[in-house]
């Protein structure tokens, strides 16, 4: 897959995933059913403030210029936060209409980290080339 293709598949399902997130966020601050909905989980009320100012934290860290590392840690919280957000539901035995966003949104997470590993290593090869001042050759690698 060209560069081109794989900065662009990654800022498509980057930025779906980033909508998608930062609606929960909202929803979890400002919709009372949802709001109730955790409660019915057995989460306290505070974690749901603190889960979805994190949320938005992450969506920034994605977003906009960080570090590589500093993105990664955003993708681990990412995953973290969907995969208990299925183990809540399931361990409450509900049906699929309770848990399947979680699952499309953990596809689009799923998808956007592995185009973030196809696009890193060209990105720091650029980085340490410029750094040092050598040249690369068209696939992106130091010459």
């Amino acid at each position: 897959m060209k560069a081109k293709a794989i900065t662009t598949s990654y800022w498509i399902t980057t930025s779906l995933f980033a909508l998608q997130m930062g609606f929960t966020a909202y929803a979890q601050l400002r919709l009372p059913q949802v709001a109730e909905e955790f409660t019915r989980l057995g989460f306290p009320a505070y974690f749901r403030v603190e889960l979805s100012l994190l949320k938005l934290a992450g969506i920034l860290v994605l977003l906009l210029p960080a570090p590589a590392r500093l993105k990664e840690w955003a993708y681990a919280g990412f995953a973290i936060t969907l995969v208990s957000a299925l183990v809540a539901h399931f361990s409450l035995g509900d049906a699929a209409s309770k848990w399947s966003w979680a699952v499309g949104t953990a596809v689009l997470w799923a998808i956007s980290y592995f185009f973030f590993r196809k696009r890193a290593p060209s990105e720091s090869a650029r980085r340490v080339g410029a750094v040092r001042g050598a040249r690369m050759n068209p696939s992106g690698a130091i010459a």
